[in-house]
């Protein structure tokens, strides 16, 4: 378990600890979702990720001919990264184009809807509106997407951006010191681990090791999770927002409130 999953769930679970009875149904119907997997088994995603698919094959043809020749892993690496921005550089080429045609086609419906937020429909158990054929009848139609002119209304659905506080100077910090510390404990387990001469016994060293990162994380992670969960849940109750998500499960919309929680966690 990494820090920024930790973290994740805390803040996902801080707004929804203190939501009122009824609030859901009440303040939640300006809610869209839309199922990001069955937009992207379209038939024009499939073929486009077919052609990225046997270009990544060519590449890595390619990759696999150049790298016999080279004499340092530095010399490797910089060949790797060489032949990674060229699969960025396709893949923005040809999927770029309907990411955005898609993305214009969910603020088009939500617009029409009148949504404030719309969301990933793998994060929905109950209520919102399912736009996803709306917006596959929008994406796949021949004609010009014109972007909205209206920006969302105000939500009552926040979100925050987990990369960001992975910037926090104390997660900074945490997940250094637990890297390095399960780094270490690698070492001495793999030698433990030499040294087993049955399978049994190599299970219980692998389960002493998993117990004593686990109890590290405990020590090193937990306080972070729960500074977390009290910054999100005192700048959700501020702005009166009834959910708190992450960014990544927001499609459109939403209250951004990462700085405020950074903030937070800044005191």
């Amino acid at each position: 378990m990494k820090i920024r999953s930790a973290i994740l769930f805390a803040g996902a679970l801080s707004a929804t600890t203190w939501m009122a009875s009824g609030a859901i149904a009440a303040d939640l119907t300006d809610v869209g979702y839309v199922d990001q997997a069955d937009v992207a088994n379209l038939p024009v995603f499939v073929n486009a990720n077919r052609q990225l698919a046997s270009y990544k094959s060519q590449l890595d043809g390619q990759f696999n001919a150049q790298v016999k020749h080279v004499k340092t892993d530095a010399e490797r690496q910089q060949l790797a990264l060489q032949f990674q921005q060229q699969l960025q550089d396709k893949q923005r080429e040809i999927v770029g184009p309907l990411l955005q045609r898609a993305q214009l086609a969910i603020a088009a419906v939500s617009s029409t809807r009148n949504l404030s937020v719309v969301v990933d429909k793998r994060i929905v158990i109950y209520g919102g509106q399912d736009i996803t054929r709306d917006v596959e009848a929008v994406f796949t139609s021949p004609q010009a997407i014109t972007p909205p002119v209206a920006t969302p209304p105000p939500s009552e659905i926040g979100f925050v951006d987990q990369t960001v506080l992975d910037g926090v100077p104390k997660v900074q910090t945490a997940n250094s010191a637990m890297n390095q510390f399960e780094t270490t404990q690698r070492q001495v387990y793999a030698a433990r681990m030499a040294q087993a001469r049955s399978s049994s016994e190599k299970q219980q060293i692998l389960q002493q090791f998993n117990k004593t990162v686990a109890d590290k994380q405990d020590q090193l992670l937990k306080p972070l999770v729960d500074q977390t969960r009290s910054a999100t849940s005192a700048v959700a109750r501020k702005k009166n927002l009834v959910l708190v998500v992450d960014k990544a499960d927001v499609i459109s919309g939403g209250t951004d409130i990462t700085a405020d929680v950074q903030n937070e966690l800044a005191k």
